[in-house]
């Protein structure tokens, strides 16, 4: 590297502390060990070994910041394939082999030669300035639109809830299964949640914050960076890497009306809650860029290429189809459809067939073939072929004037505002000839629109198309605009400021909603006469040459696809909340309760189905359960569901009835009328473990009670563990008195003595005989189950004493000749500190080494917090106080 060269490179890299600086401040409201965390883990595991897999295979493209911004994202996908394969093996951390196995084609494959271009400072600030832009949008924007904790992570969207189960099942198991309605293979696309269950084991952070936070904070970052980087491949100039940032963050589609922009349909820019609330979209844009970087170093043809190099492209848009093809449904089709334009164009002009492109395309279609047959396992999605309806629902949610003439209207502004970007292919020079790009990104990019036309789903999945498109629009501006000589940009910099000035003001002087025949039309008449008028002025101002008209209009109709993104930056958004409690007051603090007494293969069965308590035709939504507890359920819900759906009636897609009626009947008779019967089928049948009910639902029934143990209750939420039923028979010996105190505890922790013993104690003789309201008064040979740690060893045992026989989720089961605590024997505080005893474990009302009293039935055991004051019920979901009947089980437990 020349010395001016490196003294570029050495400028440029003064503003990178911007990216760590932007991080952190995103993410100000977790734990600072979050975030460092992460971070490293996207460095050290991500970056270093994909930048050195992407410049090995391809031959980089002498921007070190460029492959260093391609590389990170083909490290994830590097990650999704790796993961699955160690997680079938039960090696989950499969991914901390990724800097080995870099290193090893590090040193295997040649080094390809390439002149270093260093990329000049005002470049990379540009870039850091949208990074920063991207940051604050996050703190005021992104990061309150799903809330993590207080009343309002009650009544987020089902989309987070379910989002968080599919990570927990791929955090846990492979292949795997609906996680929110058991017994059935996932088919859906899963590659997202393969690298947030790989962070999650490395890094141990919750993955509601993974998920919620930290993922897609880091996916908009990459995607500004991977367009940015992308934009250089395209036209060769540095230039390109602001301008490229730049749109991505500010340009979306054209947003005509205020009221569309918030509907969350047609604001589809990077920076829309779609992106957001569904980490598969953002996820295939991050890998999407760098198989359009490697298409393009693949599809034109440089003297200088290798077999080798050729080979070593092919497999790295290998590896992101791949990944790809596991993320999005929506993305592979769209980057197909301008492939196969480019292929034929190429054929066309060298009469002859391109291997290349005709490469790409096979491994499309085999990597598509596989996803279809194997993952979805040959199932079709919910869209269908209906011409307009996208349109037709635009309208009903937009107005309720339902005529001919404003879906004419709602049709052409949307598909306007969708293709506008494309105009910047206009102003493109191409840097090869018969340069095939230009072609894909624009056919892929009207791809897009003609599918979100054609297809419909009722959940609008079809609008993901377009969501995919919307990148290829963005490159196909940037090309354009990075393709002009200096003296340009003072006009076309101008020239975007009064498309963009015109969009708002017309955009905001309209109309807040729908109530006329003219709202439609007038926000694009301001804004199209604001835009003539400023176009005259800027022509005469600078008395514009006729060449430079070409320049001033594209760059106008450019400035009008603006998002709303910056506008959004003055004042905090407020999250888009249910009118109710979708997740149970205390179901999130039980769900995690089960998580850390339970084992991967423990499955909860639960009363809770609907999106909404208490209704009649039910949303049947709910998947927190799955979620947050990383626990499959036998039926929680079942909406959405590919496999469930398809037993579906026409008319009631999302509501009804469950795939199969037996196991409903037979998880719900659990909550209304339990019996040993019941309860022993789901616990040996399909190994259900724990039961969460929802007071809000049902009231707990008594034998329920008698049957399970209540280990766990909080706000309107109880939990109860199953345990194997009583098979001896036998009369049991009779054994003499503990010479320990017997302490009453609340759930997840054995009643223990001061010196820390279990002393919970048998009957006489059979469980039966035992009179009522009397305490046991004989100490068994066998220790109590005690409460297992989440590892699924028990947390405390009495030396010398053999435990019962484990059960599958690692809590040993009962001794058969030992009475059973019944309801609130063992329950348990948020805390984990039992009701009535302090937190050292010593009993709060019994003096030391004194022999314990009958208790009056029903008397409350005094429930204390961690900190050993005593705590009251609340209505806002505070641990209420647990109950410790005096009569012992029957022979039925």
């Amino acid at each position: 590297m020349t010395r001016p060269g490196r003294a570029m490179g050495l400028a440029s890299l003064a503003s990178l502390p911007v990216l760590p600086l932007a991080w952190f401040i995103a993410l100000q409201d977790h734990k600072p060990w979050m975030s460092i965390a992460y971070l490293g883990y996207l460095l050290l595991v991500i970056a270093v070994p994909g930048t050195l897999f992407w410049r090995r295979l391809t031959g980089g493209t002498g921007w070190f910041a460029v492959d260093a911004a391609l590389g990170t994202s083909f490290g994830l996908a590097v990650e999704a394939l790796i993961y699955p394969i160690g997680r079938y093996f039960d090696i989950p951390l499969a991914a901390l082999l990724m800097p080995a196995l870099a290193f090893g084609v590090y040193r295997g494959v040649p080094r390809s030669k390439l002149p270093v271009k260093p990329t000049p400072w005002w470049a990379m600030a540009g870039v850091m300035v949208a990074v920063g832009v991207v940051a604050a949008w996050f703190v005021r924007v992104g990061s309150q639109l799903i809330p993590l904790d207080g009343p309002a992570a009650l009544r987020s969207d089902s989309d987070a809830a379910r989002n968080l189960s599919l990570a927990g099942e791929l955090a846990h198991h492979f292949p795997p299964q609906i996680p929110y309605a058991s017994g059935r293979p996932l088919t859906s696309h899963f590659g997202v949640y393969d690298h947030l269950a790989s962070a999650h084991w490395i890094t141990s952070i919750e993955l509601d914050v993974l998920t919620q936070r930290m993922a897609p904070f880091a996916f908009l970052l990459l995607t500004v960076l991977g367009a940015a980087a992308v934009g250089v491949v395209l036209t060769g100039r540095s230039v390109a890497a602001p301008i490229g940032a730049g749109l991505t963050v500010a340009a979306g589609d054209l947003a005509a009306w205020p009221w569309a922009v918030d509907a969350r349909l047609f604001n589809d820019s990077p920076f829309s809650m779609g992106w957001l609330t569904n980490p598969s979209q953002s996820f295939s844009t991050v890998l999407l860029l760098p198989l359009i970087a490697v298409t393009a170093l693949l599809l034109r043809r440089k003297p200088t290429q290798t077999r080798a190099q050729v080979i070593g492209m092919l497999v790295a848009a290998a590896v992101l189809i791949a990944a790809l093809s596991a993320t999005k449904a929506s993305a592979l089709p769209v980057y197909a459809a301008g492939l196969a334009a480019a292929w034929i164009y190429l054929t066309v002009r060298a009469r002859r067939l391109n291997l290349r492109a005709l490469g790409l395309g096979v491994a499309v279609a085999a990597c598509y073939g596989f996803t279809f047959l194997v993952v979805l396992r040959g199932k079709p999605s919910g869209i269908e072929f209906h011409p307009a309806r996208t349109f037709r629902h635009m309208m009903d949610v937009m107005t309720a004037r339902h005529t001919t003439a404003a879906l004419v209207v709602i049709a052409v502004v949307v598909v306007l505002g969708w293709l506008l970007p494309a105009v910047g292919a206009v102003l493109i020079r191409r840097r090869v000839p018969r340069d095939p790009m230009v072609l894909l990104l624009l056919v892929s990019l009207v791809s897009s629109v003609v599918a979100v036309g054609l297809l419909y789903d009722s959940g609008q999945t079809q609008v993901f198309f377009v969501r995919t498109g919307v990148i290829y629009g963005v490159l196909l501006a940037t090309w354009g605009l990075g393709s002009l000589e200096r003296k340009q940009y003072y006009v076309a910099a101008p020239a975007l400021l009064i498309g963009a000035a015109a969009i708002y003001w017309g955009r905001y002087r309209s109309e807040d909603s729908c109530s006329s025949a003219n709202c439609f039309g007038q926000p694009i008449v301001v804004a199209l006469v604001i835009a003539v008028i400023g176009v005259g002025v800027l022509c005469l101002l600078f008395r514009l040459k006729r060449q430079l008209w070409a320049v001033v209009a594209v760059s106008v109709v450019l400035g009008l696809t603006v998002s709303p993104t910056l506008g959004s930056l003055k004042e905090f958004a407020s999250p888009a909340l249910t009118a109710y409690e979708s997740i149970a007051p205390g179901g999130i603090e039980a769900a995690r309760f089960i998580r850390r007494n339970s084992g991967p293969g423990d499955l909860i069965a639960t009363n809770v189905h609907c999106r909404e308590a208490g209704v009649d035709r039910c949303l049947t939504g709910s998947y927190w359960i799955a979620g947050y507890a990383e626990r499959r359920v036998l039926v929680e819900g079942w909406a959405y569901t590919q496999r469930v759906d398809d037993s579906y009636v026409a008319d009631s897609k999302v509501q009804g009835g469950f795939w199969n009626p037996e196991r409903l009947r037979l998880n719900d008779e659990a909550f209304t009328a339990p019996t040993r019967e019941v309860l022993e089928t789901l616990r040996t049948q399909y190994n259900v473990q724990w039961l969460l009910l929802d007071e809000r639902l049902a009231i707990p029934p008594v034998a329920l009670e008698r049957l399970a143990e209540l280990r766990f209750h909080y706000g309107s939420v109880r939990v109860y563990q199953l345990y194997p039923s009583p098979t001896n028979t036998l009369p049991c010996p009779t054994q003499t008195p503990s010479t320990f105190p017997t302490g009453t505890q609340t759930p997840g922790s054995q009643p223990s003595t001061p010196g820390g013993f279990p002393t919970s104690q048998p009957p006489s003789g059979p469980p039966s005989s035992q009179p009522p309201g009397s305490f046991p008064t004989s100490q068994p040979t066998g220790s109590f189950p005690t409460s297992p740690t989440p590892g699924g060893f028990p947390s405390s045992q009495t030396p010398g004493f053999p435990t019962g026989t484990p059960t599958p989720g690692g809590t040993p089961s009962p001794n058969p000749c030992v009475s059973q605590p019944t309801r609130g024997s063992t329950s348990q505080t948020p805390g984990g500190f039992p009701s009535s005893q302090t937190p050292g474990g010593f009993p709060s009302s019994q003096p030391t080494g004194s022999f314990p009293t009958s208790q009056p039935t029903g008397l409350p055991t005094g429930s204390q917090t961690p900190g050993g004051f005593p705590s009251s019920p609340q209505p806002s979901g505070v641990p209420s106080s647990s109950f410790t009947p005096s009569t012992p089980p029957t022979s039925g437990r």
